[in-house]
């Protein structure tokens, strides 16, 4: 079968119990959705680096940087503002978790937090989680797991940053609603005075 093919759930019984064999792929990469989301990725391990960047060079995505330095990690996301941070937890200099403290993200903020960590003990996550980590990623890592660890908090990413975008939105309609009601209550009082006099 060749071009694209758009099938009903209807359409799908009778194509599986055909025995026919199907490459499904999907109509993009997950990187398509978006593409203007930046990936931060800390690892003092260079191995690991570039094992993540490569996953996510092959999946599409583009708009990443990465250190192997955790004391930079500041610095760089400042300088980046990353929608989604892979971060190690156990490195030199600073773990994961005093990169958490110090990256200080504003309560309010949404910036999803992958903590990669061979040490998968509950302990441990308890710790990630109050520290500020939105999820975790035990190494070694599956590679599709990760993917759709990275591909599901950029989503939600994504709706918190079009939510924030509606909220704003919003509010300067009211303010202009708001501006709009006073000035014609003052002209009604100001009619009314002058009726009055």
């Amino acid at each position: 079968m060749h071009g694209s093919l758009i099938l009903s759930p209807d359409d799908v019984l009778p194509l599986l119990q055909s025995g026919e064999t199907f490459n499904i792929r999907p109509a993009q990469p997950d990187s398509a959705i978006y593409p203007d989301m930046k990936i931060l990725i800390v690892d003092d391990e260079p191995v690991n680096v570039a094992l993540l960047e490569e996953l996510l060079i092959e999946s599409g995505y583009r708009n990443f940087k990465s250190t192997t330095d955790s004391r930079q990690t500041l610095q760089i996301y400042r300088e980046f503002e990353p929608d989604l941070i892979l971060l190690d937890l156990m490195m030199p200099h600073l773990d994961g978790l005093k990169v958490m403290r110090q990256l200080a993200i504003p309560p309010g903020t949404y910036l999803p937090i992958l903590m990669l960590t061979a040490d998968a003990t509950l302990e441990t996550k308890r710790r990630a989680l109050a520290a500020g980590a939105t999820d975790f990623l035990t190494k070694p890592f599956d590679q599709i797991e990760a993917l759709l660890r990275v591909k599901n908090l950029l989503h939600a990413r994504w709706q918190h940053l079009q939510l924030q975008n509606q909220n704003e939105t919003l509010e300067a309609k009211v303010r202009e609603r708001t501006r709009e009601l006073r000035e014609t209550q003052q002209q009604v009082s100001q009619q009314e005075r002058m009726r009055a006099l």
